[in-house]
């Protein structure tokens, strides 16, 4: 069996994400503390933002909208002066900090496009992943970019139709059970599993540590090995 697709996610597979989104989250709870103890405001918080995904979608924008209505159940309005002014610019800073790759990532990168097409497969908001993308440097490593609303089995399905590869031709790998693993487990494709600390809840389910087509890795620079033991 050869592998000829290799389908990568890009926040917290390829750069740092979820610590600006906790920093972010911080910021907020500085904000409300006079209100609400901080385990309050982080359940709301997360209520808010899983109710508002169909309107909003994933990404900065949307989180920083969930923000504001989260300050407003649970400070009341109107809000003190200047709060959805602090929240706002909390937001942009989320939207223009720096991307952080991890280490390694090039030559990672380099290694894998040896043992196969390269497609990066994110979800989020379309301009905020693209200059993400941009300020990575990495865009030419890629053979096909792939920013999607939701990631479920029938994208991947759909994705490797439109490579022409079959379903275990193909790897995914990412650092989400919910939008990477399981979707790509299920389409028929081969799923490593790489956890970084301070994911989302939201992106939590069950490890499938029993199936033959999984693995679990301690960081991205492993997978090409992994890839040579599938032949």
């Amino acid at each position: 069996m050869t592998i000829k697709l290799i389908c990568l996610d890009a926040d917290d597979t390829l750069w740092h994400n979820m610590r600006h989104f906790n920093a972010t989250e911080d910021a907020l709870l500085a904000m409300v503390a006079p209100f609400a103890e901080a385990h309050v405001v982080r359940e709301r918080l997360t209520v808010c933002q899983i109710r508002n995904l169909r309107l909003y979608g994933y990404g900065a924008k949307g989180f920083t909208l969930s923000m504001i209505e989260t300050a407003l159940e649970l400070v009341g309005e109107p809000l003190p002066k200047g709060m959805i002014a602090d929240i706002l610019a909390a937001g942009r800073a989320l939207l223009s900090h720096p991307v952080e790759l991890f280490d390694g990532i090039a030559e990672t990168l380099e290694a894998l496009s040896e043992r196969g097409r390269l497609v990066l497969v994110t979800k989020g908001d379309l301009l905020h992943q693209e200059s993400k993308l941009a300020a990575s440097g990495l865009g030419e490593c890629f053979s096909g970019i792939e920013i999607v609303s939701d990631k479920n089995a029938d994208t991947f399905r759909r994705l490797f139709r439109t490579e022409g590869v079959a379903p275990h031709e193909a790897v995914m790998a990412g650092d989400s059970l919910r939008s990477d693993i399981r979707p790509a487990l299920e389409a028929g494709a081969w799923a490593a599993f790489i956890p970084q600390p301070g994911g989302w809840v939201h992106e939590l389910a069950q490890v499938p540590a029993d199936h033959p087509r999984f693995c679990q890795l301690e960081r991205l620079g492993q997978l090409p090995d992994w890839i040579d033991t599938l032949g």
